[in-house]
């Protein structure tokens, strides 16, 4: 077992290779070096046979991962440094491209809290697990920001018009909406690690499960722990789906003026909720976040997604409102921001436009 000062720890034992994300003090909220310490252990198991199937989760007991590390983000961010947070989301995204891509079933247990970047490493795996007690989403919008770590191409992915409805609010899913939007694949008992440890152990180890010896594919490990090991999702975690009509014919519309008033015309607490959570995020960020999650659904290419993620952060980190949403949810915690603009205009609807179809950039330009 090695545990590093990037605050990883990676264990190999019995067929399995886990990394635990080890910052509970932080929620496990992620630096550049754990991500990179995540994507170089992924490097050394890919040709290790010890290693048939990685599990990824996180110590302490309130959640796999809280996202990024904010307040690392709000001083590169103030100070100029823009390019270290942008090769931060580089290096971020390649290793979310790597668990994508990954040859072995990677396994996420996403118990508790799983936001932002802790989405981008657990939703992008083979297999992911929720539990009762997950809470799993993109607030994004919420610290004038958009969708990032391939969130995009997920939540373009969600039924209908539901992902749209998701990075507009900024809300956090329960267990039931993780599995209904596609971000999960089915639940199981909270304490229940140590059970899912041991089903991994006798599924690395089962030459029945293997093609040629190589190891068990990850959609075998899937279904077989969902047959061994799922609980139904709490009933009141599910709630996406019968809200679907209303949500599809408010988001069904162009524009976010339009959406607003579709939502304030539905007769049901929820669209109000959903109104008003809309309306409390940045402008920017929410315009932002409709273009790039429907050009995701148009593309369906997680790739693209994340060139076109690094790009729109390369353009909001100069407009104030992620600093001032960062110290409004974060620093100060006056849950105040101030928003550069209520309403936006034509020119900044036609930056968002071009900078969400514009062709790829990178970190020198």
């Amino acid at each position: 077992m090695t545990d590093t000062e990037e605050r990883i720890i990676a264990q190999v034992a019995d067929g399995l290779g886990i990394i635990t994300l080890n910052r509970p003090e932080k929620i496990n909220a992620l630096t550049e070096a754990m991500v990179d310490a995540i994507g170089r252990t992924l490097d050394a198991w890919l040709d290790d046979d010890g290693v048939r199937i990685v599990v990824l989760h996180g110590a302490g007991g309130r959640g796999f991962c809280a996202g990024g590390d904010i307040k690392v983000f709000y001083e590169a961010i103030t100070a100029n440094r823009h390019g270290d947070f942008l090769r931060f989301l580089s290096r971020e995204f390649e290793v979310d491209q790597q668990i994508a891509t990954y040859p072995k079933p990677v396994v996420a247990f996403m118990d508790g809290l799983c936001m932002g970047g802790g989405v981008g490493l657990a939703s992008h795996a083979g297999v992911r697990i929720v539990t009762p007690r997950s809470a799993v989403g993109m607030p994004e919008a919420k610290i004038g920001y958009s969708p990032d770590v391939g969130g995009t191409h997920l939540l373009g992915r969600a039924p209908g018009r539901i992902g749209e409805h998701l990075a507009a609010t900024g809300a956090a899913m329960g267990a039931g909406d993780a599995i209904d939007a596609g971000f999960a694949d089915f639940c199981m008992a909270e304490d229940g690690f140590d059970d899912l440890l041991a089903t991994l152990h006798d599924l690395a180890g089962d030459a029945v499960a293997s093609a040629a010896g190589a190891g068990p594919q990850a959609d075998t490990v899937r279904a077989a722990l969902e047959v061994l090991l799922s609980v139904p999702a709490p009933r009141e975690t599910r709630t996406l789906l019968a809200a679907q009509p209303w949500i599809d014919a408010a988001y069904g519309q162009e524009s976010l003026p339009v959406i607003l008033a579709a939502l304030d015309a539905v007769p049901y607490p929820a669209a109000r909720e959903a109104a008003a959570a809309v309306r409390a995020n940045s402008p920017l960020s929410v315009e932002t976040a409709l273009a790039a999650v429907r050009a995701a659904r148009a593309e369906d290419f997680l790739p693209e997604a994340f060139t076109r993620e690094l790009r729109i952060a390369d353009f909001l980190m100069n407009y104030p409102d992620l600093p001032e949403g960062i110290r409004a949810q974060v620093i100060d915690k006056d849950r105040s921001p101030a928003w550069f603009a209520e309403e936006l205009g034509a020119r900044e609807r036609a930056a968002i436009a071009e900078v969400v179809a514009q062709d790829s950039v990178t970190l020198d330009e």
